[in-house]
């Protein structure tokens, strides 16, 4: 099966992978596990030092948007192994299985298959007759002929990695997460094009997601009637302090991090923001208001000036931007979904 896949250009995907795959380290480790072999594949560069002057991707620096503490006890649901992802240099793109057919799946197989993207897929072990319940893993390859997947089983004291038809896995996705009332489903991951965050990212200590998603929806009305400084920054505030700024340990990317957070002060916007809230605060709310731009009416926009028109040597504080604001994007959605869900 492998030798007709790799003939039939089905595992372009799978060698990247074979590279870095990797045994999870802890039992609900499987979502970090099956995270650490997709970065390392894709070429991220987590921008800090894993031991010695190695950067490498390793679970222990995967300490964004949830405390690994909290992982070790529970596990991660899909949208924060997302998040996650996200503020490690990933470009995501998230599927539920509920929202789609099999056909779907086979499409994102074949792109994974392609090379084109690493596959990571939530499904419930139960339903494949496997011990255990909730899993994540990498898809190493596609036989399309005969809609066969390679299951680069993280959990490898478990099973090694192992051929499913795809309408088995698919139909594995569909059972309910707990705790999330929907369904499982999978991961397509890129790196992403405009360049790698460094510092900046959404955290979840001390706070449900849902919360800080509904804190979130209501920065985003107060921001919609926003007139003034005054009026931006008492929208965002109660979000920066769920704005973590994490340093990065090598000194080529902790020069790119000064230097993007060199470009936000710059910003005609950043000395009215800082008169507000003070210097300790006013990074995170600048990023956060900057983060929310969409979000404001003509008058606010008018307020920060035009950040889209940067400069090249502001390219490191866009990426901030666009990480930001890509992992607030995907907190209000989720807030959406678990409200539509009540209802």
């Amino acid at each position: 099966m492998f030798a007709e896949a790799l003939a039939s250009g089905g595992l372009e995907g799978y060698f990247p992978l074979a590279e870095q795959f990797h045994t999870q380290s802890e039992p609900a480790f499987c979502g970090l596990g099956s995270l650490v072999v997709a970065l390392n594949a894709l070429g991220v560069d987590p921008g800090r030092l894993w031991k010695g002057p190695w950067r490498w991707f390793a679970e222990e620096l995967l300490d964004c948007c949830v405390p690994l503490s909290r992982v070790r006890e529970r596990g991660l649901e899909i949208e924060e192994l997302a998040c996650l992802a996200r503020c490690n240099g990933a470009s995501v793109e998230l599927r539920y299985a509920e929202e789609l057919d099999v056909a779907g799946f086979r499409a994102a197989l074949g792109e994974a298959a392609r090379g084109a993207s690493v596959l990571v897929a939530s499904y419930d072990r139960a339903a494949l007759g496997q011990t255990g319940s909730g899993h994540f893993s990498p898809i190493g390859g596609y036989l399309a002929a005969r809609d066969l997947v390679l299951v680069l089983d993280v959990a490898r004291f478990k099973y090694p990695p192992h051929w499913l038809p795809a309408e088995l896995l698919f139909r594995a996705m569909l059972p309910l997460d707990p705790a999330t009332g929907r369904s499982r489903g999978w991961l397509s991951l890129r790196a992403r094009e405009q360049g790698l965050s460094l510092g900046f990212s959404v955290k979840c200590e001390g706070e449900t997601w849902r919360g800080i998603g509904e804190r979130l929806s209501a920065a985003e009305q107060a921001l919609r009637s926003a007139a003034d400084m005054l009026g931006l920054v008492s929208a965002v505030q109660p979000l920066a302090a769920h704005l973590e700024l994490r340093q990065p340990t090598t000194p080529v990317h902790r020069d790119v991090l000064l230097g993007a957070l060199a470009a936000l002060r710059e910003l005609p916007v950043y000395p009215q923001i800082e008169s507000q809230v003070g210097t300790a605060a006013a990074e995170a709310v600048t990023l956060l208001v900057l983060a929310l731009a969409p979000a404001l009416a003509p008058v606010g926009r008018t307020l920060i000036g035009d950040v889209a028109n940067v400069s090249e040597g502001q390219r490191a504080l866009l990426s901030e931007i666009e990480n930001v604001r890509a992992q607030l994007a995907a907190l209000a959605q989720r807030a959406r979904q678990e409200a539509s869900c009540e209802q």
